[in-house]
């Protein structure tokens, strides 16, 4: 019996190489099901039922009376609606456009300049310096800019007059015509450090050798940095544009702590709209249709990302 073991042994040994055994593939399957499942609870069952109201007129008590499209009727011809939306654009520009552009400039020049003359350890303090926005609470940026932005103390004025430039006084978040503007600079600060963040990691994946053969043929740096660094870190550039896009069209707190949506509406933007009528109005069912389009328009430009995020890498 011994013997016929060791033969089977050896033959083993000198035919094959053991294997080892096989996952089942269900087993992977266990890993997914809590994600899954918090998943499910989180987000698609509250926009399930998110959606069904919107289908109601409901004020949050008593039962909901089906209305079948006339909240969405209603909204295609609500031109507060259609205010908070365009205002929902121009904080596009504000923490998508332009950080992305700053942060395109300022991380070529911490990784390409002051890395390299100053050390990494100052870059890396810059880059921390530029982030830290990100990392405060945006109750807390508010209200420190709502204490800069005040028009009788604030520090910006006293600034201007400081300099002699008084006649520049202006009650920033409390005129129609400068309010949304005054929010918008808030937010290019509080967005600036994911850019520069994701753009300076991007940017260590570009092969220097690159950079150093075009500088031996007299390439400067604008043109290195348009033609080598852009196509090189176009990924990065889809990845900010996206999530940065998606965090414009869903701001709500820097505009519930700078300006509650005014003066006169002049802030408004679709999530605060459907906060306020929501709770304010109580008109439940006609602010869960404007969250709903809502969802549906950040949902269609994720995809929209994705699809040019994959023909990127393909």
């Amino acid at each position: 019996m011994t013997a016929t073991v060791e033969r089977s042994a050896r033959t083993v040994g000198k035919g094959s190489t053991p294997q080892p055994p096989r996952r089942p593939r269900d087993s992977y399957a266990l890993f997914l099901l809590p994600g899954a499942l918090a998943f499910l609870a989180v987000i698609v069952l509250p926009f399930v039922m998110n959606t069904y109201v919107s289908f109601t007129h409901w004020q949050g008590v008593g039962s909901p009376e089906w209305s079948g499209l006339a909240n969405y009727r209603e909204l295609m011809d609500d031109s507060e609606f259609w205010a908070s939306f365009r205002h929902s654009l121009f904080m596009v520009v504000a923490m998508a456009a332009i950080p992305t552009a700053l942060g395109l400039v300022l991380a070529s020049a911490l990784f390409d300049y002051v890395g390299k003359h100053f050390g990494s350890r100052t870059a890396a303090v810059l880059r921390a310096c530029f982030y830290l926005p990100q990392v405060l609470p945006i109750a807390v940026a508010g209200i420190v800019w709502s204490w800069i932005l005040a028009p009788d103390n604030g520090s910006l004025n006293a600034l201007l007059k400081a300099i002699g430039l008084g006649s520049w006084q202006q009650d920033w978040l409390g005129d129609p015509d400068l309010a949304l503007y005054s929010v918008m600079g808030v937010m290019v600060w509080v967005q600036l450090g994911f850019p520069l963040v994701i753009f300076m990691a991007g940017l260590q994946r570009v092969d220097p050798q690159l950079h150093e053969a075009a500088e031996l043929d007299g390439a400067g740096w604008w043109r290195r940095f348009r033609h080598i660094t852009l196509p090189q870190i176009r990924p990065e550039i889809y990845v900010v544009l996206t999530w940065c896009s998606i965090a414009a069209l869903k701001v709500f707190g820097a505009v519930y702590v700078l300006t509650k949506g005014g003066p006169g509406g002049a802030t408004d933007v679709p999530s605060y709209f459907s906060f306020t009528t929501f709770f304010e109005k109580t008109q439940v069912g006609y602010g869960a249709a404007i969250s709903t389009v809502l969802t549906v328009i950040i949902l269609a430009l994720s995809l929209i990302g994705l699809r040019l995020q994959e023909r990127t890498d393909a």
